[in-house]
């Protein structure tokens, strides 16, 4: 059925190409994301088709994340180096294929009571660390631990907060006892964050050694440089790992990035320079490919310190950005106008009645007037690291919000050290959400009371409220209401601007291949090292 559904898109979408009413780019972003490829002479395959996977060779990566603060503490994980990593030293009980659908991985199957709030998982047997340890259950209690407690930091804390107790039930099966239902709880479980590693014998967890269940063995690592990694010979999972090493770099500059890829220093790379794409795509040997999903850019402010914590201020500065101007010059059309909140169109419950706001310099300066804050300059940090033209998009932005009377000081930033020293530290700043994909899980982890990675330092009672019955909530219809009035509140109330959600542009040389990409996030799901190969 599936599949009879993607043919009937994409002959929607060649409908909507023939009569001009969507361009060649936008055709075949969909078509990637339906799992169709282009042949050099013009022919659509589907992605699994179009080569079959072959094992061995070296596969050199580069992505726009990583710094001198990375670790690989599961608990620590803050940019997308870090997960790409990650997944490719270990392994999850669940996985989000290439459909956003959740499948089997460290666990073979699942079950739930009728109120999703009691969880039970069958784990894979036979599985064993890159130690030789074999994995148990005890392994996953010890790795969900390491997440919880008061004095947790951990960015995945409020996923496991809603867990009120778990047990191994012998080697094989665990069980989690949820304080309330939640019928995504094993789309939660293929975070980065929820990576199993083995357990001491004191009960926590050891990820120091680094001795996953993955496909790769982790053997040299200088953060925000590069990573060694080789294939393990034991790995479980026959299907994936194919590249017999794989080197992978950060090279945070975007020109560098290009150049890496064009003169074949690196196989493929994150983050295209989106002003250049074309150029790029036109170059021999080399692919441009993207995917729409929940990347979304964002300008979020503090709003527990002044200004910031006036809801007119915030309403003022998000009536004083012209968003489809942002798209255009900083997208260059890879993306679409986002309405200040996390939840894009790729979401199931996306709500398209909640509108984003027009750019109005009138009521931009009327908010500001009610804010009774008079003549004001707001300092916006800013830096690439954030995302690939981020300080352009705030100098825009200083351009729009002139014409309300506001004065934007745009804070040039360093690439190196801007997620430990700026990200949640300076009042306004530019970032980055690959997104989720839930609803539940992005606004869990982002947007709840408390939350690690809450950077708006926001609560809203209704909104917790709401987000608490709507991850329980059962029915489809009441489930959509709620999350229609949680998009609402945080556009309405919330601290963050959200000009755009991105389409992820990656660019690969002819000597690697893979299947259908994911949406969820860029470098096919942040799972690139496991699932590509090399020709």
């Amino acid at each position: 059925m599936s599949n009879d559904i993607d043919h009937a898109r994409l002959r929607a979408l060649r409908n909507d190409r023939s009569h001009g009413r969507i361009s060649r780019r936008t055709f075949l972003a969909g078509a990637g994301a339906l799992g169709f490829t282009m042949t050099a002479g013009g022919v659509l395959l589907p992605a699994a088709l179009a080569a079959t996977p072959k094992r061995g060779g070296r596969m050199v990566l580069a992505m726009g994340h990583g710094a001198t603060s990375d670790t690989t503490d599961p608990a620590a994980l803050v940019n997308g180096y870090q997960w790409t990593l990650s997944y490719a030293m270990t392994n999850t009980l669940t996985e989000i294929d290439a459909d956003m659908k959740v499948v089997p991985s460290l666990a073979e199957s699942w079950e739930s009571s009728r109120d999703a709030a009691r969880w039970t998982f069958r784990l894979r047997k036979g599985v064993e660390f890159q130690n030789g340890r074999s994995f148990t259950a005890r392994d996953v209690v010890a790795s969900v631990r390491h997440h919880m407690g008061e004095d947790s930091k951990s960015f995945i804390k409020p996923i496991v907060d809603q867990v009120e107790s778990m047990k191994a039930d012998g080697d094989h099966v665990v069980s989690f006892t949820l304080k309330s239902g939640d019928a995504d709880f094993p789309f939660s479980l293929d975070s980065a964050g929820l990576c199993i590693y083995p357990a001491r014998d004191d009960g926590t967890m050891d990820w120091e050694t680094g001795a996953g269940t993955g496909g790769y063995i982790l053997k040299e690592y200088d953060p925000g440089v590069r990573a060694s990694l080789e294939r393990n010979p034991n790995y479980w999972n026959e299907d994936r790992a194919f590249a017999d090493e794989v080197e992978f770099l950060t090279i945070a500059d975007p020109a560098a990035r290009t150049s890496a890829i064009i003169s074949g220093s690196v196989d493929a790379i994150d983050q295209v320079d989106l002003k250049t794409a074309t150029l790029l795509a036109r170059k021999p040997g080399i692919h441009v490919e993207e995917v729409s999903g929940p990347l979304h850019y964002t300008f979020p402010m503090r709003t527990d310190m002044a200004p910031f914590d006036n809801n007119d201020v915030r309403l003022a500065l998000k009536h004083a950005i012209d968003r489809q101007e942002i798209l255009d010059k900083i997208l260059h059309g890879h993306g679409s106008i986002g309405n200040d909140t996390p939840i894009g169109p790729s979401y199931r419950y996306h709500a398209s009645e909640v509108e984003p706001f027009p750019y109005d310099p009138d009521k931009a300066k009327y908010h500001l007037d009610k804010a009774g804050l008079g003549k004001v300059t707001f300092d916006l940090s800013a830096a690439d690291a954030a995302f690939a033209g981020a300080v352009d998009a705030a100098v825009l932005y200083r351009e729009h919000a002139a014409k309300a009377g506001i004065e934007i000081n745009v804070v040039r930033e360093p690439n190196d050290g801007y997620w430990s020293n700026v990200w949640m530290k300076k009042p306004w700043s530019a970032c980055y959400w690959a997104g989720y994909a839930t609803e539940n899980e992005m606004f869990t982890t982002g947007y709840s009371a408390g939350a690690a990675w809450n950077d708006t330092f926001w609560t809203d009672e209704e909104f917790e409220k709401l987000r608490l019955a709507a991850r329980a909530e059962l029915d489809e219809d009441e489930r959509r209401a709620k999350y229609t009035q949680m998009q609402r509140i945080v556009r309405d109330r919330g601290g963050v601007v959200v000009p755009m959600f991105a389409n992820a542009v990656m660019a690969r040389s002819d000597k690697l291949a893979h299947g259908k990409l994911s949406p969820k996030a860029s470098f096919d799901g942040r799972r690139i090292i496991e699932r590509w190969w090399v020709l």
